[in-house]
């Protein structure tokens, strides 16, 4: 039995390689912003509670060696009955830098794990838009970015199998 070989003489496993994946925010910003108090401007009086429908779009590109601007777009629109109360649309972006992380699970990173670190201060803006529009403050719930991102995959395959 050879003294060098581990596991007392069996042939070498091949061990998993542990990922030490790093990002780092460099800056965050607001791209646009944009705030339409439709019901203030109609002379319209809403009265009750508004139903709120919010839309989630995101996007990632690459800005140099391990750097990539991640998008975060996020659109309330809020009704009551036929009315538009008010819309407002925020496009937040985030410069980030990314080691570590294996190319194949590269845009998953960057559309899950980067949104949730921008996600709080994006929902802490229209919070204070909503409020300073006369409104009580919009708190988004938390967004299963995670969810997001399977539910973008799914419809994709499924227009590349309706186009085939």
């Amino acid at each position: 039995m050879a003294e060098n070989e581990p596991n007392g003489g069996a042939p070498a496993q091949s061990q998993p390689t542990t990922l030490n994946p790093k990002v780092a925010l460099l800056a965050q910003y607001v791209r646009d912003l944009s705030f339409e108090n439709v019901a203030a401007m109609k002379g319209g009086d809403t009265q009750g509670r508004p139903d709120i429908k919010v839309a989630v779009n995101l996007d990632a590109k690459a800005r140099g060696e391990d750097r990539y601007e991640v998008s975060m777009k996020l659109t309330a629109t809020a009704t009551a009955g036929e009315t538009t109360v008010f819309v407002v649309e925020l496009d937040y972006a985030g410069l980030f830098t990314v080691t570590g992380v294996p190319e194949t699970h590269m845009r998953p990173f960057l559309l899950i794990e980067c949104p949730r670190i921008l996600f709080p201060f994006a929902r802490r803006i229209l919070s204070d838009v909503t409020r300073d529009g006369g409104y009580p403050p919009l708190m988004l719930d938390l967004i299963d970015f995670a969810q997001i991102y399977k539910t973008e995959i799914e419809r994709r395959a499924a227009q590349a199998t309706a186009n085939a």
